[in-house]
């Protein structure tokens, strides 16, 4: 069982930054590949950026290539998110989430084991 539990979000101008970390209970985070997902009221969870277990790959949606940059501590059983040059359009409910598959998998939600609660991030023109 992996507990994941995020922190970060807020209310930012455009052009900001702001940095998401998703904290993992238990002692095999390492064994997890970790992604971000962000979601919109009536809109499907989307997928945003991935790393393997390792970190030695990673996997970033096109909307968000160049700004956004995923990376983890396995000491820290900790996964970041850090997003720069935000845009209204990247307003939305950010997900983290382990999953025990690896490589392109990772971009789909539906291969991913445990979720977290979610954190706002609200991007204001």
């Amino acid at each position: 069982q992996v507990q994941l539990v995020e922190s970060g979000g807020g209310l930012v101008q455009a052009g900001g930054s702001l940095r998401l970390s998703c904290a993992a209970s238990g002692r095999t985070f390492s064994s997890y590949g970790m992604g971000w997902f962000r979601q919109v009221p009536g809109k499907k969870r989307e997928f945003v950026v991935a790393m393997t277990r390792s970190g030695g790959s990673t996997y970033v949606a096109d909307p968000v290539k160049g700004r956004f940059t995923i990376s983890r501590d396995n000491a820290k059983n900790t996964v970041y998110l850090q997003m720069n040059t935000l845009n209204p359009e990247d307003t939305a409910v950010y997900y983290c989430a382990a999953s025990l598959y690896s490589g392109p998998y990772l971009r789909d939600p539906l291969r991913y084991n445990y979720w977290g609660q979610g954190t706002q991030v609200t991007v204001s023109s």
